[in-house]
């Protein structure tokens, strides 16, 4: 065996171990959701979970730490795992079940990436940059209060931001997300729909705030205004 492939041996197991985690988060998930586990709800233990899988605890163990990291269980020292927050059912239409772990996970990156990338629009968006900003904002409007998708016109609004860095850097690994953000952004609209038409007002509400402190040129209020819509947006996934 080569150097070369001696040193692909810890990254594919690394690899491996990473799509396994993902396979028992899907499953505990389907556990949540096909048992109607209720918030509060506790989660049969690491053992048995690796049992059901035929994964080790420590592959299990990974997923449950990603799930508590997204919100949806709640590890209780000496006790197990708890149900937090329930997936909404709907989810499972606008991405595979097996790859909500990837998709849920990016809103790890996003809270980083997009956060500073609305603190550095506010610190510099040129006027023509804010205009497209804005354009893009009340495209959103339109497509939310018509019951249209929206999920096009809200990424488009994101990437404005993005772009508003004027850092090209952002924009590769902006669009490197496209794919899982698309499936979120979706499904975000569609769950919102389905309840109270206040969740809807609460999504443009958001957005507004994180334009309007970009027009103003504060940069801690940017920030903070998409961090609070982030943390909101994967909440409205959850019932």
């Amino acid at each position: 065996m080569s150097s070369d492939q001696i040193g692909d041996v810890p990254e594919k197991a690394a690899a491996n171990e990473g799509r396994l985690a993902d396979r028992a988060y899907a499953g505990i998930v389907q556990i949540i959701l096909e048992e109607r586990l209720a918030i509060g709800d506790r989660l049969p233990s690491e053992l048995r979970l690796a049992a059901t899988f035929g994964m080790s605890r420590t592959i299990v163990r990974e997923a449950l730490a990603r799930l508590a990291s997204d919100g949806i269980t709640q590890a209780r020292l000496g006790a197990g795992s708890f149900v937090k927050r329930r997936p909404s059912e709907r989810l499972g239409s606008h991405m595979p079940m097996d790859a909500l772990a990837t998709t849920l996970g990016t809103y790890e990156v996003r809270f980083v990436l997009e956060a500073e990338a609305a603190r550095l629009a506010a610190q510099r968006r040129s006027n023509h940059q804010l205009d497209a900003i804005e354009k893009a904002l009340e495209a959103l409007r339109a497509a939310l209060l018509s019951n249209a998708p929206a999920h096009d016109e809200d990424w488009v609004l994101h990437r404005a931001i993005a772009e508003a860095t004027s850092n090209a850097a952002f924009l590769p690994v902006f669009d490197h997300l496209q794919e899982q953000v698309m499936q979120i952004l979706r499904a975000g609209v569609d769950i919102s729909r389905s309840r109270a038409p206040e969740v809807i007002k609460a999504m443009m509400d958001e957005h507004d705030a994180i334009v309007e402190a970009i027009r103003a040129q504060d940069a801690d209020g940017a920030a903070l205004a998409m961090r609070w819509h982030l943390s909101q947006g994967r909440k409205r996934l959850m019932p």
